[in-house]
């Protein structure tokens, strides 16, 4: 058994060649370092995930249909595009497609200066069919903070 002050003396000598070590980083636990990069990627992930939000909800874009129910002969749709606050806005491609109405092909318009473009559809019902739906769809103005990505309102068409 070694006596105390001998014992003393080796630590004391230890800690002193340890205080003098530049080799520190070698005696970090590679968690800690893998837990700081993921932490920091974290981080900035959900910084610009915060910077979108304010936007998220002012650029989306809908289509107000009117008449919004209709009959299966030739009809002529005012479809006033507006943003979240209720505006109007000019220079939007609205598309007008089937849905579970049918439809011959695809019809397109581009919102005036006052949000509104004009359409005439002619939709058809299936055999056994009382009423369908005509998709409305809308591209932004180029060059805009505007978006479309959620599901935008529908024309139900009728039977006579």
């Amino acid at each position: 058994m070694l006596e105390p002050n001998t014992l003393r003396q080796r630590l004391s000598v230890r800690l002193v060649a340890l205080s003098r070590d530049e080799r520190a980083i070698e005696g970090l636990p590679v968690r800690l370092v893998v837990s700081l990069v993921v932490g920091a990627a974290c981080l900035s992930v959900m910084l610009n995930m915060v910077q979108g939000i304010g936007t998220l909800a002012v650029t989306e874009l809908d289509v107000r249909p009117v008449p919004d129910v209709v009959e299966t002969e030739p009809q002529e749709l005012t479809l006033t595009v507006i943003d979240a606050d209720g505006d109007t806005v000019s220079g939007a491609t609205v598309v007008v497609k089937s849905g579970t109405a049918s439809l011959d092909g695809v019809v397109t318009a581009e919102s005036g200066a006052d949000g509104n473009a004009t359409v005439t559809v002619h939709p058809d019902l299936g055999e056994n069919q009382a009423e369908g739906t005509l998709v409305i769809d809308v591209k932004p103005p180029a060059g805009t903070e505007y978006a479309d990505r959620r599901e935008n309102s529908y024309v139900l068409v009728v039977g006579e």
